[in-house]
């Protein structure tokens, strides 16, 4: 499997913390590390023209971008509601989406996640609240954790205007009641082709659970949505298939 260099300096530090921190383990009382600092962030119920709730529609489609997608799609892999978390790439040309091409960091390209979900089951509101808060660190700008680079901006990508509109709105929430103590830098947008990451992408989470970057990064984020949000987490992930072709 190709990795990009910056995930593998990312498994340098992640031993670096391993070897400095003898009780990293999944499940620990601090389990966030500087990488999945939101875990432990708590923020409030969207209100108003945030609360979007979708009656009648029985599938909704929305991208988010939060740094490395293997931790995003995990998360939503983990939520009840979502029928699916498909790991890949936004904001630049089919021609460039490929991980080798996008992990240079020039290509325009977010890594991202495409969720696809039953409004009846758990509603957008629901849905940016997990993102916000236990998905990734709104408030870093092009990077997320150890990861660097304009692939890894914080980014909600909603092709329904009602979707953008609400984020806005939720945004702005957030910021009035101070919930970090940075600005949030996510952008909103919409109109971009949504590319599908290589298959060995997919899935990640689950299928290496072992490996010192995801036990750094991103377990801890799903010990996070079952503990903040237990009414919407779910113990088996919905995953989805691996037999995508790299390209």
């Amino acid at each position: 499997m190709k990795i990009a260099f910056d995930k593998l300096v990312a498994g340098g530090i992640a031993v670096a913390i391993a070897a400095l921190t003898a009780s990293v383990v999944v499940g620990l009382d601090r389990p966030a590390q500087a990488a999945a600092a939101a875990a432990t962030v708590a923020v409030p119920a969207p209100t108003g023209k945030a609360d979007l709730h979708q009656p009648g529609v029985k599938r909704a489609q929305v991208v988010f971008a939060g740094g490395c997608f293997w931790g995003v799609q995990g998360v939503f892999q983990h939520t009840k509601g979502v029928d699916s978390a498909l790991s890949g790439y936004i904001g630049g040309s089919a021609a460039n989406a490929t991980y080798p091409r996008v992990g240079s960091g020039g290509t325009g390209h977010a890594e991202a996640v495409q969720v696809t979900y039953d409004p009846s089951q758990v509603s957008y509101g629901q849905l940016m609240q997990v993102f916000f808060s236990v998905a990734h660190d709104p408030t870093q700008l092009n990077r997320q954790g150890p990861d660097r680079g304009t692939q890894y901006r914080s980014a909600v990508y909603a092709d329904d205007a009602a979707q953008r509109d609400a984020t806005r709105a939720y945004i702005a929430q957030l910021q009035q009641a101070r919930t970090y103590a940075a600005p949030v830098v996510t952008q909103v947008d919409g109109g971009k082709p949504f590319f599908t990451a290589e298959g060995y992408h997919q899935n990640y989470l689950t299928l290496h659970p072992e490996s010192l970057y995801i036990r750094i990064n991103d377990l801890p984020k799903v010990v996070a949505l079952k503990q903040q949000y237990p009414a919407l987490y779910r113990e088996q992930p919905r995953l989805v298939s691996t037999t995508i072709s790299a390209r």
